[in-house]
């Protein structure tokens, strides 16, 4: 068994489960490191397989200076796994992999050399994955990774190859790869090449072990590490090949939507509905652009007065008892008599009188609220909602006759050409 460093300057943490042969693929890449493995350590955390993995990972000591925990299979934990392994880590930095995914020589030199060269606040590293396109496979790799003689022989010969290209690629080279010209750079972070530091990883809280499945559970630590301050840098350099595998996209689809309403329950603002709503139509590039619009409206609307028509609203609706209506772009000036209500509006910057708890506030756009179906009796959708409602009216009222049985929609809307009617949203 190889010693393990006194002090390495990374440590590599790799999740795995059932995926033996994966496994072993991506050891053997670590083991051809250019960095002398007296400078990292690998730590190996089972999620409960029933496969030869731990045999693997016993084979991989004489060569590599390797660490194994096992806990038991109790569903994907993957999360739960690479936090048990960041505990487990000796190192300042921590570079997250996953099973399957081949590092090249220069991986480990790549990161550190990443940390190394930035602000004095430090920042997380994204890395590229050639080869990662769950939609758009490229083709004959697994031949291509045997005949050209693993990851580096096939990235020489490729590596320039559009079809062998990150997914991310197009949207990343539009930016010259600055994540930080991006207006939400943390949807460029993914689990399966990252790097962070472990005293940054911690402060943030590691990865949320509580979402139930597969899907963004790697982009909410983003946004956590973005929400503290955290840049992330992305290198091209601290490249992987993401070996191909069978991926159960109908699955994992059905998975990411269940950790879509977990990541909503988590991040209960514009930014979390944004994510919530676009990631649910399977689109995930969208979202940017429905930020720079969310963006430019609230400027837009800081001044719009919409107290008026609130009044009308209720008015027209007949009597409402208090605390039986939600009013979706509030605004910062309300009606006089307004009953008890929950007030929803998207501009952090207005704080409406809530009148000593009469009302509750909720710093949201409404197109995912957290009220229980049925609640409301009346929503009112003010003209406040006017610059989003070509792109997110249909989910407006979607969500309005969610909670209500009446809606009271601002003239102002449906006076708009082609504005929804009431319709389910997929």
């Amino acid at each position: 068994m190889r010693t393990l460093p006194e002090a390495p300057d990374l440590s590599v943490v790799i999740p795995t489960y059932n995926r033996s042969h994966h496994l072993r693929t991506t050891l053997e890449h670590l083991a051809r490191q250019h960095m002398s493995p007296d400078r990292f350590e690998v730590v190996v955390v089972d999620d409960g397989s029933t496969d030869d993995s731990f045999d693997v990972c016993h084979a991989f000591q004489s060569v590599l200076p390797l660490r194994y925990a096992y806990q038991p299979d109790l569903g994907f934990r993957a999360s739960a796994a690479r936090n048990r392994g960041a505990r487990s880590a000796t190192a300042p930095i921590l570079v997250f992999l996953d099973t399957g995914s081949l590092p090249g020589p220069g991986f480990l030199d790549a990161h550190l050399a990443a940390h190394a060269d930035g602000p004095a606040g430090g920042h997380a590293v994204a890395g590229y994955a050639y080869g990662y396109r769950p939609y758009d496979p490229t083709p004959d790799l697994a031949e291509l990774l045997v005949t050209e003689g693993g990851a580096a022989g096939v990235v020489d010969r490729y590596g320039h190859d559009p079809r062998f290209f990150d997914w991310r690629h197009e949207h990343l080279a539009a930016l010259d790869f600055d994540p930080d010209r991006h207006p939400l750079p943390w949807i460029f972070y993914w689990s399966m090449n990252c790097s962070v530091r472990r005293t940054d990883f911690f402060r943030v809280g590691g990865f949320t072990e509580s979402f139930p499945g597969w899907g963004s559970e790697d982009m909410e630590i983003g946004l956590r590490l973005i929400r503290h301050g955290i840049k992330i840098k992305f290198s091209r350099s601290a490249w992987v090949v993401e070996a191909p595998h069978d991926r159960d996209v109908e699955g994992n689809l059905a998975s990411l939507f269940v950790n879509l309403d977990h990541f909503l329950d988590l991040h209960r603002d514009p930014l979390g509905e944004l994510t919530w709503a676009t990631f649910r139509q399977n689109e995930l590039w969208p979202v940017a652009d429905a930020y720079r619009e969310l963006t430019e409206w609230r400027q837009a609307a800081r001044g719009l007065d919409v107290s008026g028509e609130i009044a009308d609203a209720i008015r027209a609706a007949g009597p409402v008892r208090p605390g039986r209506v939600a009013v979706v772009g509030a605004g910062q000036r309300l009606p006089a008599d307004l009953p008890d209500a929950e007030l929803i509006e998207f501009d952090e910057t207005i704080q409406p009188d809530l009148e000593r708890g009469r009302h509750r506030f909720h710093h949201a756009i409404g197109l995912r609220t957290a009220l229980p179906s049925a609640s409301m009796d009346t929503v009112v959708l003010t003209a406040r909602l006017h610059g989003l409602w070509d792109r997110w009216g249909r989910h407006l009222l979607d969500e309005a006759h969610r909670i209500a049985a009446t809606v009271q929609v601002s003239p102002a809307l449906r006076a708009l050409p082609g504005a929804p009617r009431r319709q389910p949203v997929a």
